[in-house]
């Protein structure tokens, strides 16, 4: 696997490949490397013949008081990791390679209304950042495939709208949220859990996949369930941030006559913040 930190090293080693008639599949991703990264990877090397991976952690999409310089950073591990999937080039490039000098004058990409909801309403700014640094590595790595987890929900339908809007010719392809034997989504964040935090983690998915039943039984009074799930989190030691049952395209609250449906949930444990989802498809 090759490590290439300059865009310009980049793109000679991509265009011989694109030389070779090699399709190239992108996986980005801000380091610390874990198994639902790498089912990334494995995703994307049954669909292209040459593999990308990227590690950056992109400062423009955190908020002046969250975790940017604590943000777990383990690139020595992470690569030997990704040589052991199968990624052929790993593009870690540091932020004036991305940047510049001046982050605070860099061109912002926005995307109206689906990124003010939910996570963007209590984070500011957010979206932007990960739009904005997504659309730089699509342009830097013009890949014909792009992987993504669905664990980042919203995140995800804000990009098959920026690639749609901005007609990146690329397809956005979304894989399955990956969980430890007890539920709990991987994420990074998980790592500054304590043993105990990771046992209250747990109700997360518990309290997503209970309402999840609950719909899937028919019940359809959506905000009673939300109340309800809510409630369940303070009592198992959360401080959720929301708990929202929404149409799973347009993010707005659902309807009793919705047939694809989202949940999704924000949650802190302590000074943690996690996200999570489940889908629901009632056709």
């Amino acid at each position: 696997m090759k490590i290439i930190k300059s865009t310009v090293s980049l793109r000679k080693e991509l265009n011989r490949q694109r030389e070779e008639n090699l399709s190239i599949g992108l996986v980005p991703t801000m380091g610390n490397i874990h198994e639902g990264h790498l089912k990334l990877v494995e995703a994307a090397a049954k669909s292209c013949d040459y593999i990308v991976a990227t590690i950056f952690v992109n400062p423009l999409q955190f908020g002046p008081n969250e975790d940017l310089q604590c943000y777990p950073r383990t690139m020595e591990e992470d690569s030997e990791k990704l040589k052991k999937t199968g990624c052929h080039c790993l593009f870690a490039p540091s932020e004036k390679e991305l940047f510049g000098m001046n982050l605070t004058s860099q061109t912002t990409v926005h995307i109206p209304l689906l990124s003010e909801k939910y996570c963007g309403q209590t984070r500011p700014g957010h979206f932007d950042g990960v739009a904005t640094v997504v659309c730089k590595i699509f342009n830097i790595v013009n890949p014909d495939i792009a992987f993504f987890g669905l664990k980042d929900y919203q995140q995800f339908l804000i990009i098959q709208k920026l690639v749609k809007d901005l007609g990146f010719p690329l397809k956005v392809v979304g894989i399955e949220v990956v969980r430890d034997q007890n539920g709990l989504a991987l994420s990074s964040r998980n790592n500054f859990l304590s043993a105990e935090q990771l046992k209250i983690a747990t109700n997360v998915n518990r309290c997503l996949t209970n309402a999840k039943n609950n719909i899937m039984a028919g019940l359809k009074e959506f905000r009673s369930i939300e109340q309800q799930s809510l409630e369940k989190m303070y009592s198992a030691g959360l401080k959720p941030e929301y708990f929202s049952i929404c149409h799973a395209y347009s993010l707005e609250p659902a309807e009793k006559n919705d047939l694809e449906l989202v949940i999704l949930t924000a949650v802190y444990l302590g000074s943690i913040r996690l996200i999570d989802n489940v889908r629901i498809s009632l056709n």
